[in-house]
């Protein structure tokens, strides 16, 4: 296989992808910006494996003859922050962050009272209306009103979610927990012509999390996922192009930083959220400098640090940040390099166990495949 993948040049993002594949499907004001071609099937289905960077596939594809054997479309970047809410609610909308406003796994909800509180997007949080805080149409409901049959088939935890109804709502939601039920659900809903199905798998990612990118758990997973790549390409009805790809990859933890514990980096500080590679510092205007200054001494060349104004004029949230979602980005942004992680006191123990992590910047963390199998 040495050679067979492709560079790592990366041009275009997940919201380029879902855009694409419902523009193939004839939905109005998409374009297929990555160039995914026609499909005189009409049936497209992405398989979003939680976790799954381009680093997984160089390193470990080649022991799997299923997950191998997938035509290498190109590299697709991961968000910024490289997490799964954000990725994923990119997926579903068509979106960048800054449009979307789903910046990060945890992130500020601006006039939420003293102290403000924190939303954490994966758990949510019963006042927050998930319709509000994401007003975008979603793909999958501008699909479902133009007559395409769009399904999602993911855990079935996921579906009364408010990150659900955020993200990826619309389109009929099929909860799946077994190889078995996602197969079944799959197939059904790629019958009928003209058909769109995202499918969702977490292993992989919760395996990195545990054991770590690479550990024994983490190979057990992908052994699952060549499970189902090859149940879903000899089931799934003909005319279906199978895609393949991730939310974001997976590093491993090296050394770590405990805020607040025996230094003096909370000093200033009113708010902390997002996640152990990717932090926001929410601190009043007048400190901010102080405080950048201060991070930056004691942690070096550890972290690369921006402040918002900085981190919207290089991108990091897509080429549009609306004025809505400005607040919810930190004050300053703090991104771990390399193999660094910023660990919470309150949480340290839980985060310094988890041995595999993502949110930043690094081509490990932000470079994810785009794999096809045409049916």
């Amino acid at each position: 296989m040495e050679g067979y993948w492709k560079d790592t040049h990366v041009t275009f993002e997940l919201s380029d992808l879902s855009s694409s594949a419902f523009a193939t499907l004839g939905l109005a004001d998409c374009n297929d910006v990555i160039g995914l071609g026609s499909n005189s099937g009409l049936r497209e289905c992405i398989l979003l494996i939680d976790g799954l960077g381009k680093n997984a596939i160089d390193g470990f594809a080649s022991r799997y003859s299923n997950l191998s054997s997938l035509e290498y479309h190109s590299t697709l970047g991961a968000t910024f922050p490289s997490t799964t809410a954000t990725s994923l609610t990119s997926l579903g909308t068509g979106k960048c962050a800054g449009e979307h406003g789903m910046v990060g796994y945890t992130m500020r909800v601006p006039h939420s009272g003293q102290p403000e509180r924190i939303l954490n997007a994966l758990k949510w949080d019963d006042r927050v209306d998930p319709q509000v805080w994401q007003p975008h149409e979603t793909l999958f409901e501008r699909g479902s009103r133009k007559g395409i049959n769009v399904t999602s088939i993911s855990g079935k935890r996921y579906e009364k979610t408010g990150f659900t109804q955020a993200a990826l709502r619309g389109g009929t939601y099929r909860g799946a927990n077994t190889i078995d039920e996602i197969l079944s659900e799959t197939i059904t809903a790629l019958k009928n012509e003209r058909s769109f199905a995202y499918v969702y798998l977490n292993d992989v990612d919760e395996a990195s999390h545990h054991e770590g990118f690479g550990s024994e758990k983490f190979l057990t997973a992908l052994t699952k996922v060549d499970l189902l790549i090859d149940r879903l390409v000899h089931s799934l009805p003909q005319g279906t192009r199978l895609w393949v790809t991730a939310d974001h990859g997976m590093v491993n933890r090296g050394s770590y930083v405990v805020i607040g514990k025996g230094n003096n980096l909370l000093d200033g500080v009113d708010l902390m959220a997002g996640e152990p590679r990717a932090r926001y510092l929410y601190v009043a205007p007048e400190r901010v400098d102080e405080v950048k200054s201060r991070w930056q001494e004691l942690l070096g060349n550890q972290v690369t640090i921006y402040t918002r104004a900085e981190a919207i004029a290089a991108g990091l949230f897509g080429i549009k940040v609306d004025d809505r979602v400005m607040e919810r980005i930190g004050d300053l942004i703090v991104i771990a390099n390399e193999d660094f992680i910023l660990v919470e006191m309150e949480r340290e123990e839980l985060q310094i166990a988890m041995v595999g992590h993502h949110g930043g910047l690094t081509p490990a963390e932000r470079e994810i495949p785009l794999l096809l199998a045409s049916i």
